[in-house]
């Protein structure tokens, strides 16, 4: 079953495939900026709650021992018991205290099974939690930089369209009244954000 988280990023995926390209590109969509910051928002809220599961999930692990180390001991100390008593009860002491001898290292061996199950299921639960995370996050990444790629480069060829467009009036005025070059006829200065560019 998929996490909400999952199915988000899914949303997304199918929102961005949705998308119409832009006139006269096949590489460039026409986004509905509201849309896509909704999906975003709830995979924002969504993030810490998903974490918070798994982490619930590792801090498990010492239950998960506890509980196996509290029923390795239960079994033990009946074993032993049941020794003591098979040795007490017994008129062959000898037949009576290999029988005991036996009954502990067999049950000596299945506690020692039991934590060994029990330590390798909570290191399992725990890479695994650590990975769908990591997962988690690098799509969550990669969805963001993307974004901020797609952003940039609309602001860039929005600021590029201005600027061609005010080149044309210009240039018209210019053919107008060649004589009178007034300085109202230059060509703007470039803006902060195209110096830095």
């Amino acid at each position: 079953m998929s996490s909400r988280i999952e199915q988000i990023i899914e949303e997304i995926e199918e929102f961005v495939d949705s998308c119409k390209f832009q006139p006269l590109s096949s590489t460039k969509i026409v986004v509905n900026k509201e849309e896509l910051e909704e999906l975003l928002r709830e995979l924002r809220m969504k993030t810490p709650d998903e974490i918070k599961r798994y982490q619930k999930i590792i801090s498990n692990k010492d239950a998960i021992l506890e509980d196996a180390q509290s029923k390795a001991d239960s079994i033990i100390a009946d074993a032993q018991a049941q020794a003591q008593k098979i040795v007490s009860e017994s008129e062959v002491m000898q037949i009576a205290m290999a029988q005991s001898n036996q009954l502990i290292e067999q049950t000596n061996a299945q506690a020692q099974e039991i934590l060994d199950k029990a330590t390798e299921d909570s290191n399992n639960i725990r890479m695994s939690a650590i990975r769908y995370t990591d997962e988690m996050l690098e799509n969550l990444e990669k969805i963001m930089s993307h974004t901020i790629d797609a952003a940039g480069t609309k602001y860039n060829n929005f600021i590029n369209s201005i600027q061609s467009c005010y080149d044309i009036v210009s240039k018209n005025r210019m053919e107008l009244s060649p004589q009178a070059a007034p300085s109202s006829y230059t060509t703007a200065e470039p803006s902060p954000e195209e110096e830095a560019e």
